[in-house]
Order: C-alpha cells, then sequence, then structure tokens
C-alpha cells in the first residue's frame, strides 16, 4: 500500500452549520433513515452499552458510554459509529449532560473518511424524530404539548414537534428542577412566539394535550393513564417514563426499532416485554412501515398511539454523512493524516 491516508475532522460549529443546525433537514434525514431500514438498506446492530453501576438508577448517578455502530444506504451511503458519553451529573461541573464523536467509514474499504463532533447532532436528531413521530401519528389539529424534561432534548422535541404541528398554539412544559421549566419556558415562549407554561402539577395539562412526550432521567413512571384522553399521541423517547396502563390503553403501540428497543431493556414497552406483558405480536408497526405506506398510522382523531425510540446510530450517522459531504464540496473542515 502506498501514498497515505487522511481523515476529516468536523468540530461542531462546522458540523452544525453544515447540517445539524437546520432542523427540517435534519428530520428529512430521520425519515430518509427509518424508510431506508425498512428497506433492508441500513444495518443497525444493537448498541454496546458501558455503564457504571449494575442498575437504572446507578446508570443515571454515574453516567454510561454508548458505542452505535452502523451502515446507512441510499443517497448516504456510509458507515460508522456513534461514540457518546452521558453523565446527569455533569451540570454540577457547567458541562453537557451527552458529548458524541462521529466517526464515518467508507463502505466498500471500510476505511474512516471523517470524525465529527456529534454533540448537537444527537440532540438534533433526537428531537427530529419526535417530529416524525408527530407528523405521522398525532392528531393533524393538535393545538397543546407536554412536554417532560426541560433539557437540550425537550427544546429539540419542541422544535420538531412545531414544525410538524404549527397548529399548536400551547406548551406545558415539567421538570424535575422546576426553575429549569421556567428558564425552558421563557427561552420557548420568545424564540417561537407561542405560550410556554412551567407546571408542577402536571395531570390537568396532560389531560388536555394532544401530544405528551417524556425526555427525562426518570425510573419511575411519571404520566399515568388517568391523564391519558382519546387521540392523545404518547412519545416516550427516553427510560420507563408512561406507566403499563399508559401502554395498555394504546390502540396502536409503534416503534422505531423493536428488536434494538428490546435489546437495552429500559423503557416502559420494552419492561413490559421481558416481564412477559406484552408480545412481538402486539407491536403495530415500525415507524418505517408507516413512512413507507406499508402500514397505517393515525386512523382517527379518537385513536390512543403510544410511540417509543431507542435511537440508533445510523441516525447521526446520516447527519454527519450530509455535513461531510458538503465539507468537501465547501472546502469546510480540517484534514489530518493517520498513516503513510
Amino acid at each position: 500500500m502506498s501514498g497515505k491516508l487522511e481523515i476529516l475532522f468536523l468540530s461542531n460549529k462546522q458540523v452544525n452549520a453544515l447540517a445539524a443546525d437546520n432542523m427540517s433537514e435534519v428530520m428529512h434525514d430521520m425519515e430518509r433513515v427509518l424508510s431506508l431500514l425498512d428497506e433492508g438498506k441500513a444495518i443497525s446492530p444493537n448498541k454496546a452499552v458501558l455503564s457504571w453501576g449494575e442498575t437504572v438508577e446507578d446508570e443515571n448517578k454515574y453516567g454510561r458510554i454508548n458505542a452505535m455502530p452502523g451502515y446507512i444506504g441510499g443517497e448516504y451511503d456510509m458507515a460508522g459509529i456513534k461514540w457518546i458519553g452521558s453523565n446527569p451529573q455533569n451540570y454540577k461541573l457547567g458541562l453537557p449532560r451527552a458529548t458524541v464523536l462521529v466517526v464515518l467509514n467508507d463502505p466498500v474499504t471500510k476505511i474512516p473518511v471523517a470524525v465529527s463532533d456529534g454533540t448537537t447532532v444527537s440532540a438534533k436528531r433526537t428531537g427530529a424524530i419526535g417530529g416524525v413521530a408527530a407528523k405521522y401519528l398525532s392528531v393533524s389539529n393538535a393545538s397543546n404539548i407536554t412536554i417532560f424534561g426541560a433539557g437540550a432534548q425537550g427544546r429539540t422535541q419542541l422544535e420538531a414537534i412545531l414544525l410538524a404541528r404549527p397548529t399548536i398554539k400551547n406548551v406545558y412544559i415539567n421538570d424535575a428542577f422546576f426553575e429549569k421549566a421556567q428558564e425552558f419556558a421563557e427561552e420557548m415562549s420568545k424564540k417561537y412566539g407561542i405560550t410556554v407554561t412551567p407546571i408542577k402539577e402536571p395531570e390537568q395539562y396532560c389531560s388536555k394535550s394532544e401530544i405528551i412526550v417524556t425526555v427525562t432521567t426518570a425510573t419511575e413512571p411519571i404520566v399515568e393513564a388517568s391523564w391519558i384522553k382519546p387521540g392523545t399521541l404518547m412519545v416516550n423517547m427516553a427510560d420507563y417514563e408512561f406507566t403499563y396502563d399508559c401502554v395498555k390503553m394504546a390502540d396502536k403501540i409503534v416503534v422505531d426499532n423493536w428488536e434494538n428497543i428490546k435489546h437495552r431493556k429500559i423503557s416502559t414497552v420494552a419492561l413490559m416485554y421481558h416481564e412477559g406483558l406484552i408480545k412481538d405480536e402486539d407491536i403495530t408497526a415500525h415507524i418505517g412501515e408507516i413512512i413507507n405506506g406499508k402500514k397505517p398510522g393515525r386512523e382517527s382523531d379518537d385513536e390512543i398511539i403510544y410511540f417509543n425510540a431507542v435511537g440508533m446510530g445510523i441516525e447521526d450517522i446520516a447527519v454527519v454523512t450530509r455535513a461531510y459531504k458538503k465539507a468537501l464540496a465547501q472546502g469546510v473542515g480540517t484534514k489530518v493524516t493517520y498513516w503513510e
């Protein structure tokens, strides 16, 4: 072998400007990823989790590092891995809870071609998945939404859902730290020109919301079945946040990747599966099947739908690949020789 191999490095500002800052484009990426996965044109192995401690409570106390490899075909045609470290206690140090690196590998030679920050990418693509869920699974005239979790994920969930459902007029935000909910409300109301209300007692607000989103570190349920009205979309984006009864009352259970959800064993529907309370056949659809028209999404304004996403490395790979291709065309980034 002769010559040298170079790898392109993209900083957070570069990858964000090229790709992650445009939520509309990130939502398009997520639809394509979910569609390609359903078509068998993507590979998404189970994530490997490096945890400190033995329980979910330990993980939320000490943090974890996840390795999430994958390949995404279609217009992306790129392999790679997401390497994400997360510690819920980082806020005490003035640091982000999660930090991410994404490595891209040429799918033919398997040689690494790029290393990029993926911290904002990760937050945006997670929000975009919630937005895609709202597009296909919520009532078209949704006007009220309750969000649990006033961190970065809560912000990106709102950003994407407002794109999917511009009919939203009222946002209710709940957080374990009420001052965080207050800060969220002030910031988001100014940004989007809508009414955002910080709440301490969520029941009355959930009961009038067409969309309920949970993006927290909760290890015990924070949403009760009695709060759910007909027509509600429940978006379970993190762990054990909805009660089992919430899932039982759903007319449809929709997921991003059921095998990966079962493997991770942390969300409400995954825990129910491992306790024998639901079976594989109880899963209505992967959302990729709905995007591709193989199965119906929402069929009436009264349907109650539960959606759970575990998240996949191919989602981050898709966004960073879009940034990488733009970077090559525009001469952005730093090339580093790593083999010669």
